[in-house]
């Protein structure tokens, strides 16, 4: 058994997701429990070196969790024949500029999403990854969450029969600033510097519609900027000038109908922050981030609309609960293992890659289009 060192440059691992998600629950915890084993009894060992603009604040984090590199000069670290991952979760704005410049110095990609501002960007990005021979992969994480993969596995069995409609309900009250500090950074809500709840979300919808219930068809979707004035992370006011909630129904193959709502102002009163309910001819769904219910043709109550009188049904009780049969560790880690493991060249099929990306983008771009023209908008099959 060896050790296989791949050296990695993670860039932007300061900001929420990328320190919580990819450092910390991630790479941090692959090393700390000795790499990602394969197939012939090697470990891959990630070595990866931290690179930002703040050097205390990448020392500290360093110190805190075992990573021995940091730097502030990527162009250095993009230099170093040694490390041959570059990874991004900056902001969408930078992303499409710094994939190409870590193309260039021939490092394989894997980064977060929106892969960038616009489906021409995104497609490019494609074109000059398989010109350079590269491997890449886009965040894709809400597949790997357990309430999808039991959703799944649900419909794999065949127990709902065929699909009619997916309901998805996302998001939760993001505070303005004012009374209590914002939970999401201040950018989210600025047009010029990437933010935008469609751009953001309708890419997360892209690939969960399209990997677990249907290929996604058309889209139509209404934006809305509910909170005009938020406060950045200093209590100072600014106009927030881009879409906070978005209401989107979408055609998928096979005839089955999706809607979705995503929305950073509303209160939640459901199983979880984000739900999935699926009803199909001989049953139904419904997954949280980490449980799904289930209900069959055969134990459906059957109600009596009757507004006199009060709902005597208790309509929860009719669920099961789909068993965790098995463990589901963090999604975000298991999406680095198998990229990890492509890179190694254990896993030679990897579908989770920049055109997966693209496909988000090009969603994200019909919905923004469909709210500005009313319309519904056909997503064409993509080629780069």
């Amino acid at each position: 058994m060896a050790q296989r060192r791949i050296g990695l440059i993670m860039h932007g691992v300061t900001g929420r997701m990328g320190m919580n998600q990819h450092l910390i629950r991630s790479i941090a915890a692959i090393r700390r429990e000795g790499g990602v084993p394969l197939a012939n009894g090697d470990r891959i060992m990630p070595d990866p070196i931290i690179v930002g603009r703040n050097r205390e604040k990448l020392e500290a984090l360093a110190r805190a969790h075992g990573i021995e590199r940091v730097g502030t000069d990527l162009d250095a670290a993009l230099a170093d024949p040694d490390d041959t991952i570059f990874f991004d979760a900056a902001t969408t704005q930078m992303r499409a500029e710094l994939i190409r410049k870590a193309i260039a110095a021939g490092k394989h990609i894997y980064c977060e999403k929106p892969t960038a501002e616009n489906l021409e960007d995104a497609l490019d990005l494609v074109r000059v990854a398989k010109a350079a021979g590269i491997k890449h992969g886009v965040v894709q994480d809400k597949l790997f969450l357990p309430g999808i993969r039991k959703m799944k596995m649900v419909i794999d069995s065949g127990f709902l029969g065929r699909i009619l409609s997916v309901r998805g309900e996302f998001g939760y009250w993001v505070f303005e600033g004012d009374l209590q500090p914002t939970q999401r950074p201040s950018w989210n809500y600025k047009k010029n510097e990437g933010g935008g709840i469609i751009l953001d979300m309708l890419c997360h919808w892209r690939y969960v519609l399209d990997n677990t219930f249907g290929a996604t068809r058309s889209v139509s979707c209404l934006g809305a900027t509910h909170i005009p004035v938020r406060h950045d992370e200093n209590n100072k006011p600014y106009d927030a000038d881009t879409d906070d909630a978005a209401y989107a129904t979408f055609q998928l193959e096979g005839g089955i109908v999706a809607q979705i709502n995503s929305s950073w102002t509303t209160r939640v009163r459901r199983d979880d922050l984000v739900t999935f309910h699926v009803d199909g001819t001989h049953g139904s769904a419904v997954c949280g981030l980490t449980d799904c219910w289930t209900q069959a043709r055969v134990n459906t109550p059957k109600p009596v609309w009757n507004p006199d009188e009060p709902q005597t049904i208790n309509f929860y009780e009719g669920w099961q609960k789909v068993p965790s049969t098995q463990p589901y560790p963090n999604g975000f880690r298991v999406q680095w293992e198998e990229f990890l493991k492509h890179v190694a060249g254990e896993r030679a099929d990897y579908p989770w890659d920049l055109m997966a990306g693209a496909k988000g983008v090009q969603l994200a771009e019909a919905g923004l289009q469909s709210w500005a023209e009313r319309r519904w908008i056909d997503l064409p099959a993509l080629e780069a």
